[in-house]
Protein backbone atom coordinates (compact mmCIF):
# COMPACT_ATOMS: atom_id res chain seq x y z
CA UNK A 1 0.00 0.00 0.00
CA UNK A 2 1.43 2.99 -1.31
CA UNK A 3 0.12 6.76 1.05
CA UNK A 4 0.74 9.55 -1.19
CA UNK A 5 0.22 13.63 -0.67
CA UNK A 6 -0.37 15.34 -3.55
CA UNK A 7 -1.10 19.45 -2.93
CA UNK A 8 -3.54 18.92 -6.05
CA UNK A 9 -6.65 19.80 -5.87
CA UNK A 10 -8.15 17.04 -7.82
CA UNK A 11 -7.18 14.62 -5.24
CA UNK A 12 -8.34 16.59 -1.94
CA UNK A 13 -11.24 15.76 -0.44
CA UNK A 14 -13.50 19.24 -0.37
CA UNK A 15 -14.40 18.26 3.58
CA UNK A 16 -11.16 18.35 4.73
CA UNK A 17 -10.15 21.52 3.09
CA UNK A 18 -11.80 24.01 5.86
CA UNK A 19 -11.55 23.00 10.13
CA UNK A 20 -14.78 22.27 12.02
CA UNK A 21 -17.25 24.41 13.38
CA UNK A 22 -15.39 24.06 17.08
CA UNK A 23 -11.91 24.44 15.45
CA UNK A 24 -11.14 21.21 16.81
CA UNK A 25 -11.42 17.83 15.20
CA UNK A 26 -12.17 14.62 16.94
CA UNK A 27 -9.46 12.67 15.39
CA UNK A 28 -6.59 11.86 16.82
CA UNK A 29 -4.62 12.68 13.76
CA UNK A 30 -5.40 15.98 13.23
CA UNK A 31 -7.78 15.21 10.56
CA UNK A 32 -11.27 16.03 9.82
CA UNK A 33 -14.32 13.69 10.79
CA UNK A 34 -15.44 13.97 7.37
CA UNK A 35 -12.01 12.45 5.59
CA UNK A 36 -12.16 9.09 7.94
CA UNK A 37 -9.48 10.14 9.87
CA UNK A 38 -6.63 9.82 7.63
CA UNK A 39 -5.33 13.26 7.61
CA UNK A 40 -5.84 16.38 5.39
CA UNK A 41 -5.89 15.36 1.53
CA UNK A 42 -4.19 12.03 2.28
CA UNK A 43 -5.25 9.13 -0.12
CA UNK A 44 -4.27 5.63 0.34
CA UNK A 45 -3.36 3.94 -2.40
CA UNK A 46 -3.10 0.37 -3.42
CA UNK A 47 -1.31 -1.63 -6.77
CA UNK A 48 -3.64 -4.09 -8.04
CA UNK A 49 -2.36 -7.59 -9.10
CA UNK A 50 -2.61 -6.52 -12.79
CA UNK A 51 -0.48 -3.42 -11.79
CA UNK A 52 -3.11 -1.03 -11.73
CA UNK A 53 -2.88 1.91 -9.12
CA UNK A 54 -6.00 2.19 -7.20
CA UNK A 55 -7.82 4.01 -4.53
CA UNK A 56 -7.83 2.12 -1.21
CA UNK A 57 -11.14 0.51 0.00
CA UNK A 58 -10.50 -0.70 2.89
CA UNK A 59 -11.82 0.29 6.07
CA UNK A 60 -14.91 1.21 3.83
CA UNK A 61 -18.02 0.06 6.33
CA UNK A 62 -20.13 0.67 3.86
CA UNK A 63 -21.23 -3.00 2.80
CA UNK A 64 -24.36 -3.21 1.42
CA UNK A 65 -26.82 -5.58 2.78
CA UNK A 66 -29.84 -7.04 1.05
CA UNK A 67 -32.72 -8.69 1.85
CA UNK A 68 -33.57 -11.72 -0.18
CA UNK A 69 -36.90 -13.27 -0.42
CA UNK A 70 -36.23 -17.13 -0.98
CA UNK A 71 -38.91 -19.21 -1.75
CA UNK A 72 -39.32 -22.67 -0.96
CA UNK A 73 -42.73 -24.23 -2.46
CA UNK A 74 -45.06 -23.08 0.16
CA UNK A 75 -43.49 -21.13 2.84
CA UNK A 76 -41.32 -17.99 2.20
CA UNK A 77 -37.64 -17.37 4.24
CA UNK A 78 -36.95 -13.36 4.32
CA UNK A 79 -32.67 -13.74 4.70
CA UNK A 80 -30.13 -10.88 5.22
CA UNK A 81 -27.11 -11.05 3.32
CA UNK A 82 -24.23 -9.28 1.53
CA UNK A 83 -24.71 -8.28 -1.72
CA UNK A 84 -21.36 -9.11 -2.89
CA UNK A 85 -21.88 -12.54 -1.35
CA UNK A 86 -22.13 -16.05 -3.56
CA UNK A 87 -24.80 -17.70 -3.93
CA UNK A 88 -22.71 -21.23 -1.99
CA UNK A 89 -22.96 -18.14 0.98
CA UNK A 90 -26.57 -18.13 0.54
CA UNK A 91 -26.84 -21.49 0.60
CA UNK A 92 -25.07 -21.87 3.35
CA UNK A 93 -27.48 -19.46 5.48
CA UNK A 94 -30.28 -21.15 4.09
CA UNK A 95 -29.27 -24.76 5.61
CA UNK A 96 -29.63 -23.17 8.85
CA UNK A 97 -33.38 -21.63 8.17
CA UNK A 98 -34.56 -25.36 6.07
CA UNK A 99 -32.55 -27.56 7.04
CA UNK A 100 -31.36 -28.72 3.99
CA UNK A 101 -27.57 -29.41 3.63
CA UNK A 102 -26.21 -27.20 0.91
CA UNK A 103 -25.22 -29.46 -1.36
CA UNK A 104 -29.32 -30.56 -1.47
CA UNK A 105 -30.01 -27.03 -2.93
CA UNK A 106 -30.71 -26.05 -5.66
CA UNK A 107 -31.11 -22.46 -6.31
CA UNK A 108 -32.67 -20.65 -9.05
CA UNK A 109 -33.19 -16.96 -9.83
CA UNK A 110 -34.65 -15.38 -13.01
CA UNK A 111 -35.97 -18.85 -14.12
CA UNK A 112 -31.70 -20.38 -14.14
CA UNK A 113 -30.16 -21.94 -12.16
CA UNK A 114 -27.47 -20.34 -10.67
CA UNK A 115 -23.92 -21.91 -9.78
CA UNK A 116 -22.34 -21.74 -6.43
CA UNK A 117 -19.75 -19.43 -7.41
CA UNK A 118 -21.83 -16.66 -8.92
CA UNK A 119 -21.77 -13.54 -6.72
CA UNK A 120 -25.38 -12.39 -5.83
CA UNK A 121 -24.68 -8.65 -7.56
CA UNK A 122 -23.19 -9.56 -11.04
CA UNK A 123 -25.93 -12.22 -11.57
CA UNK A 124 -28.90 -9.04 -10.71
CA UNK A 125 -29.97 -10.18 -7.46
CA UNK A 126 -31.28 -6.83 -5.46
CA UNK A 127 -33.06 -6.05 -2.45
CA UNK A 128 -35.94 -7.87 -1.84
CA UNK A 129 -35.73 -10.01 -5.33
CA UNK A 130 -37.36 -13.57 -5.33
CA UNK A 131 -34.56 -16.90 -5.53
CA UNK A 132 -36.50 -20.19 -5.70
CA UNK A 133 -35.11 -23.06 -3.40
CA UNK A 134 -35.56 -26.26 -5.12
CA UNK A 135 -34.26 -29.96 -3.38
CA UNK A 136 -32.23 -31.79 -5.58
CA UNK A 137 -34.39 -34.46 -7.63
CA UNK A 138 -31.57 -37.03 -7.29
CA UNK A 139 -30.79 -36.70 -4.10
CA UNK A 140 -34.35 -36.47 -2.93
CA UNK A 141 -34.85 -39.83 -4.97
CA UNK A 142 -31.91 -41.32 -3.09
CA UNK A 143 -33.06 -40.73 -0.07
CA UNK A 144 -36.15 -41.73 -0.63
CA UNK A 145 -35.04 -45.21 -1.76
CA UNK A 146 -32.85 -45.82 1.08
CA UNK A 147 -35.90 -44.91 3.74
CA UNK A 148 -37.69 -47.37 1.72
CA UNK A 149 -35.21 -49.96 1.95
CA UNK A 150 -34.79 -49.57 5.76
CA UNK A 151 -38.71 -49.81 6.41
CA UNK A 152 -38.85 -52.99 4.21
CA UNK A 153 -35.37 -54.60 5.83
CA UNK A 154 -37.39 -54.01 9.09
CA UNK A 155 -40.14 -55.61 8.88
CA UNK A 156 -40.99 -59.33 9.80
CA UNK A 157 -43.64 -59.91 7.19
CA UNK A 158 -42.95 -60.17 3.88
CA UNK A 159 -45.88 -59.58 1.16
CA UNK A 160 -47.67 -62.28 -0.63
CA UNK A 161 -47.48 -60.36 -3.93
CA UNK A 162 -44.74 -58.44 -5.27
CA UNK A 163 -45.17 -56.17 -8.13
Amino acid sequence: MIKLRCSKKLFRRSSSKGSTAGGSSSSSDGGDVGSGGRGRGEIEWEVRPGGMLVQNREGRSDVEVITVRVATGFSWHDVSIGATCIFEELKAVLSMVTGLEPREQRLLFSGKEREDGDHLHMVGVRDMDKVLLLEDPALKDMKLRATLAAQTAQSPYRPFIKV
